[in-house]
């Protein structure tokens, strides 16, 4: 794709839009994990540098098209603004007196953040008109776009898809990334490529999947989506979590896996407990337990992956030279349940690989897990985008941003 960068655009003293992911998850007023603020500071810092008047904009949760405090954007403001060693001034609305006066009163290097878009109904209208209207009044707030949003790209959003067309646009540095990385992971791949599933649901993965199998060396899986693997080999799986109607699906990509050289990794062992267990609590699970696929109870929980898996895991790891990885290998939140996504974040460190950690809740436990991010080859930070862009999608977000 051919596109504009930031530094193609002349910035100082103009009024610059940039679309953020500031979706970072909240408990109360209590920013729990600031990574998607982190990695967009730098392309803001940048446009300040340069004398821009910046006005960042965002969505965070899903409100139903009208204000709700619970998703407000004010704690990020707060947080933004310790990143950028600056005050970053919060408008209360999105087009309305407070955004208007908020951004007229910004001096050049200054910064506002917009309240959460999802407030207005414009923003994930699938009315052209009313996206298109919401779109209009955005673009009398600014003279200049910046796309920056990757974990938003994927939608056809007014703030995303539709803005770019009524402003001079151009790609921020963390789309730039995101974008260059995710090209290593589909031409001219270094092998062995292996890519690492997990997560809850094998049809959340059917379409990365799907691509994958002419281009992956190895797959291995995770997650909550391994339990209908292991019944597609025949296996009872107690009471975890089976998608049966995907069974026959699973049972094609094993048949066609074989036939194209590509080998699935599918768990040997299993930690397992009766219940779901209390995550922010994180009281002790009194019936862990660790079984054989081949052996799991009736009526209990496949939560992770066992040890055994976990080491298999990491010897089919490590001889890469590309990793993917989307998808914890259990309830990581949970100290009992932790050690299978552990191990598997340990195996990209231990290997000589270039390794991308697909954003969302991969990229979460590896913080969580208090492992050091700047090791890893690339941590992203929009899980849906980089999956729909494995998947060979185009991205809504991406195609406003070419020239």
């Amino acid at each position: 794709m051919t596109v504009k960068t930031i530094e193609d655009l002349e910035v100082s003293g103009k009024r610059v839009f940039v679309r953020a992911d500031l979706n970072v998850p909240l408990s109360g007023d209590t920013i729990t994990d600031d990574g998607r603020i982190r990695a967009v500071a730098p392309t803001i810092a940048k446009l300040v540098e340069r004398g821009a008047r910046v006005v960042v904009a965002s969505h965070l949760g899903r409100p139903k098209g009208e204000p709700d405090p619970k998703f407000s954007l004010a704690p990020v403001a707060v947080r933004l603004g310790e990143i950028l060693g600056r005050p970053v001034a919060f408008a209360t609305d999105t087009v309305g007196d407070s955004a208007k006066a908020t951004v007229a009163a910004l001096g050049d290097g200054e910064v506002t953040l917009l309240e959460n878009l999802r407030f207005n109904a414009g923003e994930t209208s699938k009315d052209d008109a009313e996206r298109g209207a919401f779109a209009d009044a955005l673009a009398t707030l600014a003279d200049l776009y910046v796309g920056d949003g990757f974990g938003a790209v994927h939608r056809k959003h007014a703030s995303v898809y539709d803005l770019p067309a009524r402003l001079p646009h151009a790609v921020g540095d963390l789309i730039a990334t995101e974008v260059g990385v995710l090209k290593r992971l589909t031409e001219d791949v270094a092998r062995p490529y292996v890519v690492v599933l997990g997560g809850s649901k094998v049809s959340d993965k059917v379409g990365v999947i799907e691509n994958l199998l002419g281009k992956a060396d190895r797959i291995l899986i995770g997650g909550g989506m391994m339990y209908t693997f292991i019944a597609a080999q025949g296996h009872g799986v107690g009471a975890s979590l089976l998608q049966e109607d995907q069974i026959p699906v699973v049972q094609d990509y094993l048949k066609r896996g074989a036939e194209q050289g590509v080998e699935f990794v599918i768990p040997l062992d299993t930690a397992v407990s009766s219940s779901f267990p209390d995550v922010k609590g994180g009281a002790p699970v009194e019936d862990y337990a660790v079984v054989d696929v081949d052996a799991i109870p009736d009526g209990a929980l496949g939560l992770d992956i066992g040890p055994k898996t976990a080491q298999l895991f990491a010897e089919k790891i490590a001889d890469a030279k590309t990793v993917f990885w989307n998808g914890p290998m259990g309830v990581f939140e949970h100290p009992a349940f932790a050690d299978g996504t552990r191990a598997v974040a340990q195996a990209l460190l231990d290997s000589d690989a270039f390794t991308v950690v697909g954003g969302g809740d991969s990229a979460a436990a590896v913080r969580t897990l208090g492992f050091d991010e700047a090791k890893f080859g690339h941590i992203s930070t929009g899980g849906g985008a980089s999956l729909e862009y494995l998947e060979g999608k185009t991205l809504p977000g991406l195609a406003a941003l070419e020239d």
